[in-house]
């Protein structure tokens, strides 16, 4: 891991940004809301468009989630930033509590009073974290409920755009496989294991798999994008063009159908 201690982020201004995030409660009947620092990829490096934490916390670890309820906010760090955490954000906002010792899912019930509606992105989170909150608000008789698009995007107005680097071809010498052997392998796999599809969802896997290379995140030469590779039939790769230059452009479309990642739930949900 890759650890800069450069502030990118301040605690100066969260005061407003969460209360842009609680005026949004009301209109959706939530109590709460939860705020994780990762992207749709899961990723340990992620775009600044996708540093939702920091921005509204001021918190730049590389782990943590917020619960922003309508009369607290709490921050749920590891141990890893005891220090980090209280001293990046505002104690008059912000409660730090353990991500270790008492996480979101064991928190809620122990705290949140019964029939408490605490919305979430199911983009930004695991089915096993989706499972674990869900048991919790069970428990006080609340609600999980999945929003339509994150509260803070709606709040953070200036938010960076996603990144656009543009995706490079990762040679035969250094790739070892070719791209086309690897796919065949895998339907292959798919076929004797009964399966239909896999769904890529790391864009190192993207990277591995179609012997491509990016610079969509820090550190880490990947682009980010998804996948669904077919026991039977051309793989599609979701992935914004405008990141394809002409001669990687072409070398995809030789072995993928290259669509848009806004397009892949309409896909899933029809498969």
């Amino acid at each position: 891991m890759f650890q800069t201690y450069e502030p990118t982020a301040s605690a100066s201004g969260t005061a407003p940004r969460v209360a842009s995030l609680r005026a949004q409660f009301d209109g959706l009947q939530l109590d709460g809301f939860l705020v994780p620092r990762v992207d749709e990829h899961q990723g340990e490096y992620v775009a600044a468009c996708s540093e939702r934490l920091a921005w509204l916390t001021g918190f730049t670890g590389s782990w943590g989630i917020a619960l922003i309820l309508k009369d607290a906010a709490h921050l749920f760090v590891d141990g890893r930033y005891t220090v980090q955490a209280p001293a990046q954000t505002d104690p008059a906002i912000f409660t730090i509590q353990s991500l270790i010792e008492t996480p979101p899912s064991q928190w809620i019930p122990a705290n949140m009073p019964s029939g408490s509606r605490i919305g979430f992105d199911p983009w930004l989170h695991t089915i096993a974290e989706v499972k674990a909150l869900s048991k919790a608000v069970a428990a006080i008789n609340g609600t999980l409920v999945p929003v339509a698009k994150n509260l803070v995007d709606i709040a953070w107005t200036d938010r960076p755009a996603a990144p656009l680097e543009p995706v490079s071809i990762h040679t035969l010498e250094y790739a070892g496989v070719l791209a086309r052997d690897k796919i065949h392998a895998m339907a292959e796999t798919l076929k004797a294991a009964g399966a239909s599809a896999t769904v890529l969802t790391d864009p190192s896997s993207l990277a591995w798999l179609f012997n491509i290379r990016g610079n969509d995140v820090p550190h880490t030469p990947i682009a980010l994008g998804f996948a669904i590779v077919k026991a039977e039939g051309e793989p599609l790769v979701f992935i914004d063009k405008r990141k394809l230059p002409m001669k990687t452009e072409a070398y995809l479309t030789q072995l993928a159908n290259i669509l848009p990642p806004s397009q892949l739930e309409a896909t899933l949900a029809a498969l």
